[in-house]
């Protein structure tokens, strides 16, 4: 079952009625057992995590959170058999991406996702924000539904790290308004800084952002320090200042209406580089290639700001080799991916790029 939003505005029938599905599904768990959660380890991602564990343990549910990271998958072999392995009641997805088959067959499921679908599940209830203008981001659509099984008006706090997360902060969400005035601006975009700095630093462990946010009761607490965790995302943050800076030195290198950046940074600041250049070549898709993020090897971050449809542009330049899993998904305005070297070189080299842009297959 599926149901994506192919309305303009996010209207309070809309959002009603998928907090019932949402109940409804949640109903169906095996309430003797907890319910998993897999989330991205962004800050949207975080807080959906963050936001439904709360809120199904208020409401007498045990829950487990499982964030995917670094080159991982919620639809690859090696989560099928993780997932198989454990003894759970129900399977949330959170900002993971939609496929048409379910990640765990047989289980009841339940998928929030604002990205571009890659296939619509029959199997599962998936929650798009997909179709909305303005697009809410999953944290949003999180706590949305979570207001169907517990009092989570405290939690609003985590919605609004996923907006601002997700760049969405001037979309004109009236939850986005509420917590600017309730929390403060300025901590609300402190604390997104700083909670995604661990999964961006050489480790890419985002536990200690997810123990926080499970914990404090506001963008001040994740700040203030009384918390140990603090500490160690401040740690990450210190290592990804000084990478970007690094990353920042590196020139484009122009072909046509592509605009190609060559990093080689453990830290993924690849996203930030694209992000940074889009803004000064505003006629290219800019597109930050990293080698160090992880061995064997090329990610790489695309952005827009003429507003070239990246999931297009990707999927007609789409190399062999590359795959849906690790390839072109996400947003019309920022997608990416991962190619290994063979496929990068084709890439490239399709793009217009001679052998200087290429890596070592």
């Amino acid at each position: 079952m599926s149901t994506s939003a192919e309305c303009t505005g996010p209207t309070v029938a809309w959002a009603a009625a998928r907090r019932k599905e949402f109940c409804e599904a949640v109903a169906a768990f095996n309430s003797t057992k907890p319910v998993l959660i897999l989330s991205h380890h962004d800050a949207d991602g975080l807080s959906s995590a963050a936001i439904l564990s709360r809120a199904l343990e208020r409401s007498g549910r045990q829950t487990k959170v499982r964030l995917l990271g670094r080159g991982e998958n919620v639809w690859s072999a090696e989560m099928a058999s993780e997932l198989r392995a454990q003894d759970i009641g129900g399977l949330i997805v959170a900002d993971l991406g939609t496929r048409a088959e379910p990640p765990l067959p047989g289980m009841p499921t339940v998928l929030l996702d604002h990205h571009v679908p890659s296939g619509m599940p029959h199997a599962a209830l998936l929650i798009s924000g997909h179709g909305l203008h303005p697009t809410p981001t999953t944290s949003l659509l999180a706590w949305w539904c979570a207001g169907a099984i517990a009092e989570v008006d405290d939690l609003l706090w985590l919605a609004a790290l996923g907006i601002i997360g997700d760049m969405e902060e001037a979309s004109g969400f009236p939850e986005m308004a509420t917590a600017r005035g309730r929390w403060g601006i300025t901590a609300l975009r402190k604390a997104v800084s700083l909670l995604n700095a661990p999964r961006r630093a050489s480790a890419g462990d985002a536990g200690p952002a997810l123990a926080l946010l499970l914990k404090a009761d506001g963008p001040k607490a994740v700040l203030s320090g009384e918390y140990p965790e603090t500490a160690l995302l401040q740690a990450a943050k210190a290592e990804v200042q000084e990478a970007l800076a690094e990353g920042r030195r590196a020139a484009p290198h122009i072909r046509g209406e592509v605009a190609l950046i060559s990093l080689h940074s453990a830290c993924q600041i690849h996203p930030l580089i694209a992000q940074q250049w889009k803004a000064r070549l505003k006629d290219k898709v800019v597109i930050a290639a990293n080698t160090g993020y992880r061995p064997g090897w090329v990610h790489f971050a695309a952005r827009s700001g003429s507003g070239t449809d990246l999931i297009d542009f990707l999927r007609h330049h789409r190399p062999q080799g590359a795959d849906s899993v690790n390839y072109g998904n996400g947003h019309a305005q920022a997608s990416g991916g991962a190619l290994q070297p063979e496929a990068w070189n084709c890439f490239v080299a399709e793009l217009g790029f001679g052998a200087d842009m290429q890596v070592p297959a």
